[in-house]
């Protein structure tokens, strides 16, 4: 069977507005060219439900549940009670024979939410639980285990216990693309670390064929470690993470950080869309090692469209919305690389910082980022702690060898800086000899803060620090609120918030009023800024179709 395909309204409008906005060719001052825009994701996975027809399996008890993972056939469905603990660890075996998915699913199933909703930690009371004490991971996967389905099922680390991989571990640090686990699907879930000490990871979703929909994974911290709610490295894709709720301290999404075990691989065809990431402010200050909210240091064809950024400060790491950086941890894989990335209406709101864009790693050889789209998102900046609030961080802090990134399109965004004088627009940042190469900054509607665009190395602000960032470069219709510096041709400079012309900046509704002098002022006619009414539609549609599996995966 092969990837579903859906095609809704709403989809269709922002699929063919892409389209048209890829078609436009912009023209700004210094070296010209146009940026070439990212590939899409080629593959998903499909998450319908469909109930199997087979033999039902009750299990009363662990070993019991043990022993139905060890029997069940593919079509069979394990129903497991509801308030009833299963002490792992439990291992997915690998069925050789039959077709199907073996459904893993609560008693209770009709008293939580439909199909298409969220789960939340009320619905906790409504499942069964799945757990193992330190240092086990409650779910383990076997050589090649696939086509398994979690619906409505609790897991959470042993009581106290906190050294753990992951609650769910899929994949064994695997060596060839043959073993993967794949086909595994966590719907309407709730998975949780410790109340009193936390939990390193969620799920590790090293496989192909891995989604969570639908699900609440909250409360993973370590002090002194790196957490996670998803976490991916040595799994080929494609990943579907839909519509659910994402708590981490220190990236509550990550691919990347430790090489791939299989050479030459990358994460690919990762579809992130309708999810909140969220950091409680209980957690400022509290030494549980807070970084970012999302980030990637290995991947390719990445869609991250129609999701809530909340929170993020500086702690642990200076503290991004989103960080992009290609790193090869270990200098076994130079081949690590962050590439065809889209990143679209999305809301970002209370980050103390936006976006960090680095060409290549800071200490060991990797590919350079390439390819990366950035457009339609509201992007709320404020302060949490003593920080730098930065709108858009591009290049590499530390080093001077770093190059890129390349092909970066920053298009129709509004990026404003709610704490009065601080932080940047587009804070740019050249160490080395090499400058990135294609950058398409066009119809943006930004803050300046203290500095506008701006390049630290050189210290100037304007066409100069473009200049010395990038080679073929086109800035034109933007509108910096505040700037008075100097700037391509074609762009905008309203003194203040009043001057914009925002339907009601006070409130909270950042569209642009009609009488606005930036309302159909952009490249293609519309205004300049982000979409707004289109953003609040994507948080709560459903996104874009993605094409069928390339003939290199597996397919159903």
């Amino acid at each position: 069977m092969h990837a579903q395909i859906r095609l809704t309204i709403h989809g269709m409008r922002i699929f063919i507005a892409l389209l048209l906005g890829s078609a436009l060719l912009f023209v700004g001052l210094g070296a010209q060219g146009a940026a070439t825009l990212p590939t899409l994701p080629q593959a998903t996975v499909d998450t319908t439900y469909s109930l199997p027809t087979g033999t039902t399996h009750r299990p009363a008890n662990s070993a019991a549940f043990a022993t139905a993972l060890t029997n069940a056939a593919l079509n069979d469905v394990i129903v497991l009670t509801a308030g009833v603990t299963y002490t792992g660890p439990f291992t997915l075996p690998n069925k050789t024979t039959g077709s199907g998915w073996i459904y893993i699913v609560s008693s209770a199933l009709g008293s939580l939410p439909p199909v298409g909703a969220r789960v939340g930690i009320a619905d906790g009371a409504n499942m069964p639980v799945i757990t193992a004490s330190a240092p086990n991971s409650a779910i383990v996967t076997a050589d090649t285990a696939h086509h398994f389905r979690f619906v409505g099922i609790q897991f959470q680390p042993g009581s106290g216990s906190v050294l753990q991989t992951g609650v769910v571990v899929l994949g064994n640090s695997d060596t060839s693309t043959a073993t993967l686990p794949h086909h595994i699907i966590f719907d309407r879930c709730y998975l949780h670390g410790d109340a009193t000490n936390g939990g390193r990871r969620g799920i590790a979703v090293n496989g192909d064929y891995i989604g969570v929909v639908e699900s609440y994974i909250s409360n993973f911290w370590e002090a002194g470690s790196d957490s996670n709610a998803i976490w991916g490295y040595n799994g080929r894709g494609p990943f579907k993470i839909y519509n659910n709720y994402l708590e981490a301290a220190s990236e509550n999404v990550m691919f990347g950080a430790a090489d791939p075990a299989i050479t030459n691989l990358v994460p690919s065809d990762i579809t992130i869309q309708r999810n909140t990431f969220f950091k409680p402010l209980a957690w400022v200050g509290a030494g549980k090692n807070t970084k970012n909210l999302l980030e990637f240091k290995n991947g390719r064809r990445i869609l991250i469209e129609g999701n809530i950024f909340q929170n993020v400060w500086q702690d642990a790491q200076s503290g991004f919305a989103i960080v992009i950086t290609p790193r090869n941890s270990f200098n076994i894989a130079p081949w690590s690389t962050v590439e065809d990335l889209t990143i679209r209406y999305n809301k970002f709101t209370n980050v103390g910082q936006g976006f960090q864009i680095s060409g290549t790693d800071d200490a060991f050889p990797s590919q350079i980022t390439n390819r990366v789209l950035i457009e339609q998102n509201l992007i709320l900046v404020n302060v949490i702690v003593d920080e730098s609030n930065r709108i858009f961080q591009i290049g590499n802090p530390v080093s001077q060898a770093a190059a890129g990134p390349n092909n970066l399109t920053i298009r129709h965004n509004t990026g404003l800086i709610l704490t009065a004088a601080r932080g940047a627009s587009m804070f740019l940042i050249r160490n080395g000899a090499t400058k990135g190469d294609l950058f398409d900054g066009n119809d943006n509607l930004l803050h300046m803060g203290n500095y506008g665009v701006f390049d630290v190395v050189k210290n100037t602000e304007g066409t100069a620090a473009l200049t010395y960032t990038f080679t073929n470069y086109t800035f034109t219709k933007n509108a910096i609120t505040g700037s008075s510096g100097t700037y391509p041709a074609g762009n905008f400079f309203p003194a203040n918030n009043a001057a914009v012309g925002f339907v009601d900046f006070a409130g909270g509704n950042y569209a642009l009023t009609s009488a606005s002098s930036l309302h159909n002022a952009a490249s293609d006619g519309t205004d300049v800024g982000a979409n707004i009414a289109a953003i609040a539609a994507a948080i709560s549609g459903p996104g874009i179709p993605i094409l069928p599996a390339p003939k290199n995966l597996r397919v159903q």
